[in-house]
């Protein structure tokens, strides 16, 4: 669901692969609609290859964001990217539970809240499939 969303280190935002050349990608972006080209210096990282530390295994994104849709009711994250260290623990602690306290900065959740609030306005809103939606809703 989320391999085709990418996120590339130094540019704000999140961006659709549109199409691959020889040495580079075009993406669009989420925000904007603009077309800009991603070179393989740019350390692009795809969405579905990104996981959450928890205290004995990891959480694929995805998981992690229908978490949140769950917990939002599929509405844009009531928790601001600016709140404080103490209020995105907690945060983190209803979408979350077993996250890992130690590897999981404030700012990775800051991060989460706003791919998520990205993904949404942009209406990608379908993070798992149908597998996966039965494990998320049975941890939930």
């Amino acid at each position: 669901m989320l391999k085709d969303i990418l996120s590339i280190p130094g540019k704000s935002g999140l961006f659709k692969l549109i199409s691959q050349g020889k040495n580079m990608l075009i993406v669009e972006s989420l925000l904007d609609g603009k077309r800009i080209p991603a070179y393989t210096k740019d350390k692009v990282v795809s969405l579905g290859d990104i996981a959450i530390f928890t205290e004995d295994t990891e959480v694929p994104l995805s998981q992690v964001l229908e978490s949140v849709k769950i917990k939002e009711n599929g509405a844009i994250c009531s928790i601001d990217t600016k709140a404080s260290n103490d209020i995105l623990r907690k945060f983190m602690l209803e979408v979350l539970p077993e996250y890992d306290k130690d590897r999981v900065y404030p700012s990775d959740i800051r991060k989460l809240i706003s791919w998520y609030n990205i993904l949404t306005n942009a209406k990608i809103t379908e993070f798992v499939n149908e597998d996966e939606k039965n494990q998320v809703s049975e941890n939930a």
